[in-house]
């Protein structure tokens, strides 16, 4: 059965915008979602609202979605883990990904060679780091040096293993999630057919490399939820997301898969014109039916009800792009309604 979980957009700030989050962390929590979720920018941190979230809750779990692997050193990154999973009781997911080559390099100062060889390698300094109370560690790599001899006792962390969650949309990514990660973090754009094939596919490929199975990668997908009681506005604003991640080459699997290179390309074209009406009419009504849901507030829980089986857990955002902090939260607002009526129709 698939999970679900929002994510904890602020609104407002100073302490009133961490505040705003942890009222619909909680609002979260009493109707039965699985999970909160934060991200981070080149402006906003994700590991500061989770330490908010974590105080603030008792039972959701709490994850990254996503933190930069690149941000932060491996050392810091497992002190940070350990302490958010303290003060959670145990409830962290560290969702991590390197973002684009070019953000790697223009934003955190490395380089963008091989990203998914260094996921892999940051996922093993963490795991080792994670047990830094039961031995140093001591790792030379391609990307990391670490040698940490603890100079006093270092605390058992709460949990014998923190679960670590990366991003990935293309083959070596999947495969390193496959191999080394607890669960894949899926992209907005991903699409039931295309985690059950070529998702599927590369990560069974990386898990054989690691001689496990590959059930034990938990798949989450994000879907972009338009809610209006203007259904017409409500696929705009679908239509208006998916043209701005349609337009890069990542995806271009996706639309392959599906059947829509052609319509791809018009979009790509329209972008590099920043012709956003061209934009949204070329995306089709099958793209924004498969992609997103683009629905009124009252056929939220019926749309929920029908996504095929594929995901174990969905995060539901609103749409990205194109919306103003108030259409944001109110469209979150419409999303916890939905999934409210979903889960008690579910629990029955």
């Amino acid at each position: 059965m698939t999970t679900f979980g929002i994510n904890a957009f602020g609104i407002g700030s100073g302490p009133g915008r961490f505040a705003s989050m942890v009222e619909l962390a909680r609002q979260a929590e009493e109707i039965g979602c699985a999970a909160i979720w934060t991200s981070e920018l080149y402006s906003r941190s994700a590991t500061i609202p989770m330490s908010a979230l974590a105080g603030g809750t008792s039972t959701i779990s709490i994850g990254s979605n996503i933190a930069y692997g690149v941000g932060r050193s491996p050392l810091i990154w497992a002190a940070e883990a350990r302490d958010l999973d303290e003060l959670s009781g145990g409830r962290i997911i560290l969702g991590l990904g390197n973002g684009t080559p070019k953000m790697m390099e223009a934003w955190h100062g490395v380089t963008g060679e091989a990203p998914a060889a260094r996921m892999a390698e940051l996922l093993a300094v963490l795991k080792s780091l994670w047990h830094l109370h039961e031995a140093p560690v001591h790792h030379d790599g391609r990307f990391y040096h670490v040698h940490v001899v603890p100079t006093a006792d270092v605390p058992e962390p709460v949990r014998p293993e923190i679960p670590i969650w990366i991003a990935g949309v293309n083959k070596h990514m999947l495969r390193t999630a496959g191999q080394h990660a607890d669960g894949l973090v899926g992209h907005p754009m991903f699409t039931t057919e295309y985690v059950r094939g070529p998702v599927a596919q590369e990560i069974a490929v990386g898990a054989e490399r690691a001689g496990r199975q590959p059930s034990d990668v938990t798949i989450m997908g994000i879907r972009m939820c338009a809610v209006d009681e203007d259904v017409e506005l409500a696929r705009r604003q679908a239509a208006y997301a998916i043209g701005q991640y349609a337009a890069s080459r990542v995806y271009d699997r996706l639309f392959e898969l599906h059947g829509w290179t052609a319509q791809q390309q018009v979009i790509r074209q329209a972008a590099r014109d920043r012709d956003d009406e061209a934009l949204v009419r070329a995306v089709t009504d099958d793209m924004i039916d498969t992609i997103t849901i683009a629905c009124a507030p009252g056929d939220l829980a019926d749309a929920l009800a029908r996504i095929p089986d594929g995901f174990d857990h969905l995060d539901l955002i609103a749409p990205p792009w194109g919306l103003t902090d108030e259409q944001t939260r109110a469209t979150t607002a419409a999303i916890l309604d939905g999934l409210r009526t979903h889960l008690s129709a579910a629990a029955v």
